[in-house]
C-alpha cells in the first residue's frame, strides 16, 4: 500500500461506513467520521458505546467502505479496506488524545460520546467496484 492510499482516506470531509459483526455471525453497519489512517497498516476509529463496539469486542474482523458517486456506476470511486482490530482501548492516552481530535473536527459533544480508541491493522484493499483493476484505479 501506498500514502497516496493514506492521503484518500484521510481527505475531509468524509464518511464511510463500517461493517463488523459479533460472534454469532449478527452483522452490524455504522456511518463512521472519525477514521484516521496513521500510517499504510493502521486505521483508528473512535467508537460510541454502540453496537459496532460490541462486535468488535467479540469477532476483531472488519470493512471500511468509502463511497464517491459519479455519473454512472462505472464512474463512482471508492474502496473497501480489511481490517483486524488490534487493539480497543477504553481509557488512557489513545483515547484521550483521539478525543482531542474529535473535539477539534466535529465538536466537544462528538468527543465526549467515545467510548474507545480501535486501532486496526490494514488486512487487504480492494476497489469499491472490482473489475480487476485494481484499488489503485478506484480513487
Amino acid at each position: 500500500m501506498t500514502s497516496k492510499l493514506v492521503e484518500y482516506f484521510n481527505k475531509q470531509p468524509r464518511l464511510g461506513i463500517l461493517a463488523t459483526s459479533g460472534r454469532d455471525g449478527r452483522v452490524d453497519v455504522a456511518v463512521i467520521g472519525s477514521a484516521h489512517m496513521t500510517d499504510e497498516k493502521t486505521v483508528v476509529i473512535g467508537l460510541a458505546k454502540n453496537r459496532t463496539l460490541a462486535c468488535l469486542s467479540e469477532n476483531p474482523h472488519a470493512v471500511y467502505m468509502i463511497v464517491e458517486p459519479g455519473k454512472s456506476i462505472m464512474d463512482w470511486k471508492g474502496v473497501r479496506v480489511y481490517l483486524e482490530a488490534k487493539e480497543i482501548a477504553r481509557h488512557g492516552p489513545a483515547l484521550e488524545g483521539l478525543k482531542d481530535q474529535i473535539a477539534k473536527v466535529a465538536g466537544k459533544d462528538a468527543a465526549a460520546m467515545m467510548a474507545a480508541a480501535v486501532t486496526f491493522r490494514v488486512v487487504e484493499v480492494r476497489p469499491l467496484v472490482d473489475m480487476g483493476q485494481g484499488w489503485e484505479k478506484s480513487i
